[in-house]
């Protein structure tokens, strides 16, 4: 499982008041709070969630 490439997520800025599918796709990858980080699997579905919310989250890896 050491070979599984990861990426770091984090939301930066609220979900309030944005589109549903927006705020899908930031529950999809597990965030819930302003700040929270969380290590997702490196697959297209995830960066396509990440690539959609761009403006609400920082991510590295």
């Amino acid at each position: 499982m050491s070979d599984t490439k990861t990426i770091k997520v984090t939301l930066v800025k609220s979900l309030i008041g944005r589109i549903e599918s927006h705020r899908a796709c930031a529950r999809g990858l597990g965030l819930k709070k302003i700040n929270q980080t969380v290590e997702v699997i490196d697959t297209p579905a995830n960066r396509g969630m990440i690539n959609k919310i761009s403006y609400l989250v920082k991510f590295e890896g």
